[in-house]
Order: structure tokens, then sequence, then C-alpha cells
């Protein structure tokens, strides 16, 4: 089992909450017993009783008890070769702070209900030459593909979801949709709320704006449409677009009046996220761009449509 341990804090995790350093390196202690061990004080920083909300600092120590049994989750498993390729083929930019994924349509971010394999548990063939795995720092549906940004330190988890929060990181997605729009430009301007699991345009919702163009259509069959989403709201893009009659075509939830299956294309959300501009966090132009995947690119020639 061990005995009492004394952990010197690292300084890659300065500043960092107490209860968020043990949510890392001790995923199966529950918050109860760290409260538990905290009040008894079995649990200190630098000699000293601590709370949860405690921030640690570079070189603080810390006294644990006896905890082997919470070190590893019962879902950690050890990566095969195959799933640390599988993380690893998606990386389009690394660099000492950020790595940037091309995420696929069909794998979660995080895990849930019904939900074995996702980024978060693959996180840890990201490492390269870090001591730690990197952090998200934001989500994307699991059925939309593209860009999905990770920090690799916490100075930059901090910047980059404060960069988020603040919304001075450009996004711009691309999406395949039914119908065209008209104008063929221009900026939705419709409240959203959650209403059972969708989210529904409604008067006194969460304010919401989407800026979009069409790059090309058929008629008004079908178009391609770039889309930037300048407020952050879950399934924006998705419920704006079915609320101007254009629904993307593969959603299982933001359909319009159908949900249209075509024989002929893969039936996949075709939601892209394209583009992410790190300008604002680099201090020079840097842009990031997600290639689309084979089935997005397919339908495009199978449709007619140029980008």
């Amino acid at each position: 089992m061990g005995g009492v341990k004394i952990i010197k804090i690292r300084p890659e995790d300065d500043g960092i909450r107490l209860n968020r350093w043990f949510m890392r390196e001790y995923p199966s202690l529950s918050l109860s017993r760290l409260q538990k061990l905290l009040r008894t004080k079995q649990i200190k920083v630098d000699g000293k009783r601590a709370e949860t909300s405690t921030r640690l600092s570079n070189g603080q120590e810390l006294r644990l008890p006896p905890l082997d049994n919470e070190k590893a989750s019962p879902d950690d498993k050890i990566l095969s070769a195959r799933d640390m390729e599988y993380i690893q083929s998606m990386v389009i930019f690394k660099d000492e702070n950020i790595i940037v994924l091309n995420k696929p349509s069909g794998l979660a971010v995080q895990g849930g209900t019904n939900t074995s394999k996702h980024i978060d548990g693959l996180l840890e063939a990201l490492k390269y030459e870090k001591s730690e795995r990197p952090k998200l720092v934001h989500r994307i549906d699991k059925d939309t593909s593209g860009v999905l940004l990770l920090a690799r330190n916490r100075k930059f988890a901090d910047i980059l979801t404060k960069a988020f929060r603040e919304r001075t990181l450009s996004k711009t997605y691309l999406a395949l949709v039914r119908g065209c729009p008209n104008p063929l430009s221009g900026t939705i301007k419709l409240p959203l709320e959650k209403v059972g699991e969708r989210m529904k345009t409604v008067d006194d919702g969460q304010k919401a704006l989407t800026e979009y163009r069409v790059i090309d259509n058929v008629g008004k069959k079908y178009a391609l449409v770039e889309a930037k989403p300048l407020t952050g709201r879950t399934h924006q893009i998705r419920a704006h677009l079915e609320s101007i009659g254009t629904p993307i075509l593969g959603d299982d939830k933001y359909y319009g009046t159908g949900r249209e299956r075509l024989k002929e294309v893969n039936d996949k959300l075709y939601l892209h996220a394209y583009q992410i501009d790190l300008t604002s966090v680099y201090g020079k132009k840097k842009l990031v761009t997600a290639p689309l995947p084979k089935y997005f690119k397919e339908a495009c020639v199978f449709f007619g449509l140029e980008m």
C-alpha cells in the first residue's frame, strides 16, 4: 500500500487548485474522501491544513497519506500502439505550448454514457517529450469534425481558456446544407435556449450570432456554407442554419422538416471546424487549417460544389 509521501509541487503546477491537482493525479479519489482527508489533516501543504480550494505554489510540499488505490482510474489502461498511432495521426500543428488536432466525425471529445473511446482517453499518447499530457481547453460535438485545440502546459491552458471565453479566437466552419441561404451572406441573430435535447430559437433566449456566406450552391437544392460563430452557444451553427431553412446534411437533431438520407453520399454530419485564428495568442498572424474529411470532399464533388 505504501506509506506517507511528500511531493514537491512543480513549476508547471504553480497556481493550480488542490482539488484539480488531485483530479488529475488521483482520478479515483472521490471529492468526499478528499474533503475527509483534508478535514482530518491527513493531507497538508507545507505542514499546514489545506482546503480543496487552496492554490498550490511552485516548490511547496504536499503531504499525502497512502493513496495507491486511488492512483489509477478503473477506466485507465495502457494505450495500444494502434490507439497511439490513431490519435497522433490527427495532429496538424504542434509547438512547445499548443497541439491542434483534426478530430474525425464520430469520435467524442470526452467520455459519457456508452462512450468507450474518446479524445480525453487518448491524450497520454500526445505527451511527446513533456512529463504531462496535454489539456482540453474546449470541445466540439462528437459528430462535428475538425479543429480541436489542446494546451501542453497549465500556463497556456489558462491563456487559451481565457481566449475562448473572451471570443478572441476566431473559428471558421464549413457546412454542407440542404437548400441555399437567402441572402447569400449575412448574420443570423436569433437567441437560443435549450429545450429538452435541442437548442431552439426563442425571443428571450441567450444572445447568439453567426456570420455566414455561401461559397457555392446548386440552385436552391444544396449549398456549401462558411459559418463563423460570434458567440459560443451549444449547437449554435446547427440550430441557426436549421432556423433559416437550410439544415446541415446528416444532422440527426437539427434537420428541419425532414431528415434527408442520400444513398450516394456518406451519411455523416457535414459540419467541419475548418480553421482557427491563433493571432491573438501568438501576437502575429497564425492560422491553423484542418483539411476536409474524404467523405466531405467526395460529397462536394458529387453535388458539383467548389470551394
